[in-house]
């Protein structure tokens, strides 16, 4: 089959959409992502191990501040457009057989083009996106986020999640069948090695935004000697700006910007813990398994989550770390606790290691992606 997938991002470090892709591009399909390249930044046609990326730009850059969500709302719109039109020159040159969408912000264009087109259609839900978008959006604006979802799911076939929670949440709003394809991992060992560090080192690689607790990562690690952090990632300007002013007053903690999808591995091997905590608060990241728990696992390193989330949840039922409540002394504690017991790190980590072996691996998520794709010819 020819799958034509949708991501609102320039494609350059979304591991999830990216494995999606090459699985299924090692089963026999064909795979092309449209992208969204709001930086103007990118090569705007490249091939990526067999997957044929397509970067659609529009002529208004990204706003921050005083109502930037409405100029943003609006920048959105048009790419829209310019992706739906695209994507119909693109299957006139050679017809598609499946439309895959990435979140609620490529939904429309799918369902548009399943109108259009009258191909089968998955909406693949990273996350509730009406949680996510609360962060930012009136509440107003939020309900309407949420009222959009509900009305665009009915178009479409078959729904992805990545966890428990968030299936439940579909199931309240939709009937159509749901499959869990979580962001797991591949395998890249069976047998666990420790970290070889003359610091303690903890790693942090991921999105940088408020529901994250990077800023309290580097307050509580500037007090603690044996102690190293490293930070790395993309995020909300701003945010992130802040960040590595933090980071530069620190000598402990290194700043480290965009890492590409084969950096990330390599870096949380060499590394004696993984930082995962959120804010509890923010619906969102209290209801999702992130990519940290999964390179964690696969990697048999402990990480350090957050109480009342389903990270922690998860964290403590697997017991492959610690989970604390939100708050500096919490986590100076656990980072404490892990620098000076390599005997509690070794029987997490050894702990972690097992559970991808048996159950948190890409190889059985694959196995699910695939099968929901031969579900679509039936």
């Amino acid at each position: 089959m020819r799958v034509l997938m949708f991501v609102t991002n320039p494609f350059t470090s979304d591991p999830r959409v990216y494995r999606e892709a090459i699985s299924l591009i090692t089963a026999g399909h064909q795979v092309t992502v449209i992208a969204r390249d709001v930086e103007k930044a990118y090569i705007q046609r490249e091939n990526l191990e067999g997957i044929d990326i397509v970067r659609v730009r529009t002529r208004l850059s990204l706003r921050y501040g005083f109502a930037s969500w409405l100029w943003n709302g609006f920048n959105l719109l048009l790419w829209q457009r310019l992706a739906y039109r695209r994507a119909l020159a693109l299957n006139k040159e050679k017809p598609f057989d499946v439309i895959h969408c990435h979140d609620l912000d490529t939904l429309a264009v799918g369902t548009r083009l399943k109108a259009k087109l009258g191909l089968p259609l998955v909406y693949d839900a990273h996350e509730v996106y009406g949680h996510m978008a609360s962060r930012s959006l009136p509440r107003w604006m939020v309900k309407i986020v949420f009222w959009l979802e509900k009305r665009l799911v009915r178009r479409v076939d078959r729904i992805i999640n990545v966890c428990e929670p968030q299936k439940m949440y579909f199931e309240s709003i939709t009937n159509k069948p749901i499959t869990i394809i979580m962001n797991c991992k591949p395998l890249q060992r069976l047998e666990y090695r420790p970290a070889d560090n003359e610091d303690f080192t903890l790693l942090y690689v991921g999105s940088l935004h408020q529901g994250r607790a990077v800023p309290m990562l580097v307050e509580t690690a500037r007090e603690l000697p044996g102690v190293r952090c490293l930070i790395g990632g993309i995020g909300w300007p701003h945010y992130v700006q802040t960040l590595v002013e933090e980071c530069s007053k620190t000598s402990n903690v290194t700043f480290l910007g965009r890492v590409p999808f084969d950096g990330v591995i390599p870096m949380t091997m060499e590394a004696d813990c993984v930082f995962f905590m959120v804010n509890p608060q923010d619906l969102n990241n209290r209801l999702a398994l992130a990519n940290k728990q999964f390179e964690a696992m696969v990697c048999g390193r402990p990480i350090i989550c957050t109480k009342a989330t389903y990270s922690g949840e998860v964290t403590d039922q697997e017991d492959i770390g610690l989970v604390v409540e939100y708050n500096e002394e919490a986590l100076s504690e656990a980072i404490i606790k892990l620098r000076d017991d390599p005997g509690l790190r070794e029987r997490l980590g050894r702990n972690a290691l097992k559970a991808a072996i048996r159950e948190y691996n890409w190889g059985r998520q694959e196995e699910k992606l695939l099968e929901m794709y031969r579900g679509l010819k039936e």
